[in-house]
């Protein structure tokens, strides 16, 4: 071919005039780079014709790929060469990644888009089917890898559906609390919890299907809502009841604080048990409110009888004195039985009776002990009467009866007493009445014998 003869037209695979520059020399002292060589494996399914042309062994024939002007034929073929290991090491590289890496299958298959673009537009001289057949095992391990991944993200799904579902069944419990039985404090922390760990899920876990997120949150929703509505009606209620309580417990106070300087000893003392027993059913008040109010009213009290105590106290060291001389009163009365000089008997009694109400009162534990021991001896004395009087006089039928006419009235008297000091509330006087109605009574009944006896 002559030297003048034009130069052939680019053709496909033709390299850029800018890859086909000489490059620069290299510097002094530096080495020049060597063109990385193509391996003998690829080189083989290519030729190149006597105009220069490359071409490429393929199953189905020869294909051309391109020529390399100004280049030897070696030259050429060793270019397209190269341009198909370089194709091939990019598709065994995103062949490992897959295989070996936690690469995604969306990056993995625009990868791999990428590449089968490469591919089919390639002009490289190689083993074309050994490239099509490592596309092929990207795709076949990219389908395995999706499958693997659906299933992860399954499973995933489920793990997430399942603590949502966890989130969701703990708040509606707490929800579902009897009023009176919730711990208001700590429910209400564990329902704001619940709320970060539902936030925390939503970022860090895969999402569900909108259907079944819609589901969870609509029931998750439910139960906050419902237990916040719960709570402020528990609570203004509470509020409530807590002024009501306020209010009856400062009245209650106030009370208080005039009964505190009474010295009525003993209505004073009833009047605060009362006082008391209307607190307790007064319910409470905040905790600052019934804790003031409370201070308030156990001072008042207290002040009451701090000096009732210090009255009685003062009275027993009295009445201990007192008790010493009616305990030997009383050892005198006794020493009367039994009675066998009526007169004698009746007058010596008399005269202890005298000294025993001079004696004054006794230690309250022993007023009990004390009367009853006397009462026993005055009964001793009337009923020795009774028994004389009936032996000894003359006109014992007119005296039975006009005795028993006193002893009706006298009944009748004491009764008419009793009622009115049970009408003034008077029970120690009531108490006392009652006892010398048992006893006039007891006359009564035998001077009614009496008159029966005798014919009256």
């Amino acid at each position: 071919m002559s030297t003048d003869a034009p130069k052939p037209s680019p053709r496909p695979g033709m390299p850029t005039p800018a890859a086909m520059k000489p490059q620069p020399p290299a510097a002094a002292g530096q080495a020049t780079p060597a063109p990385i060589a193509p391996s003998s494996n690829s080189l083989s399914f290519g030729r190149v014709g006597e105009d220069g042309t490359v071409f490429v062994r393929t199953p189905d024939g020869e294909k051309e790929v391109g020529s390399y002007p100004e280049a030897t034929h070696d030259e050429a073929l060793a270019y397209f060469a190269r341009k198909y290991d370089e194709l091939a090491a990019s598709a065994n590289l995103l062949l490992q990644r897959v295989v070996q890496t936690d690469l995604s299958t969306q990056d993995g298959q625009a990868s791999l888009k990428t590449l089968r673009q490469q591919v089919a537009d390639a002009n490289v001289v190689g083993d074309l089917p050994a490239l099509d057949n490592t596309v092929e095992q990207i795709a076949t391990a990219l389908a395995a890898k999706a499958q693997v991944e659906t299933q992860a993200r399954a499973e995933a799904k489920k793990e997430s559906a399942a603590k949502r579902e966890a989130i969701v069944a703990e708040a509606e419990k707490i929800a579902g609390q009897p009023v009176e039985k919730v711990q208001w404090k700590q429910s209400t922390a564990r329902m704001r919890e619940l709320l970060d760990e539902w936030k925390t899920l939503q970022r860090e876990q895969v999402r569900l299907d909108k259907e079944t997120e819609n589901s969870l949150w609509t029931r998750f929703s439910q139960a906050r809502n419902g237990f916040d509505k719960t709570r402020r009606t528990h609570f203004a209620k509470l509020d409530e009841e807590h002024s009501s309580a306020k209010a009856a417990k400062k009245k209650l106070v106030e009370e208080a604080e005039k009964l505190s300087t009474s010295t009525d000893w003993g209505p004073t003392a009833t009047a605060f048990k009362r006082l008391m027993s209307e607190w307790k059913r007064a319910g409470r008040a905040s905790r600052s409110d019934d804790d003031a109010l409370w201070a308030k009213f156990k001072a008042a009290q207290d002040a009451f009888f701090h000096a009732k105590d210090e009255v009685v106290a003062a009275e027993n060291v009295e009445f201990e004195a007192n008790l010493k001389v009616k305990e030997e009163l009383l050892t005198q009365a006794q020493a009367l039985l039994p009675i066998k000089d009526v007169a004698q008997a009746k007058a010596a009694l008399h005269a202890i009776q005298d000294r025993w109400d001079a004696a004054g009162k006794v230690p309250r534990k022993d007023i009990d002990r004390m009367e009853r021991g006397m009462r026993k001896v005055e009964q001793a004395v009337r009923d020795a009467e009774g028994t004389q009087w009936r032996k000894t006089d003359p006109e014992l039928a007119a005296r039975a009866g006009s005795f028993a006419a006193q002893l009706q009235k006298a009944v009748s008297d004491l009764q008419d007493e009793i009622d009115a000091a049970e009408a003034k509330g008077d029970t120690k006087k009531s108490a006392k009445l009652r006892d010398e109605l048992t006893t006039k009574q007891a006359w009564l009944d035998q001077a009614m014998g009496g008159v029966k006896e005798f014919g009256g």
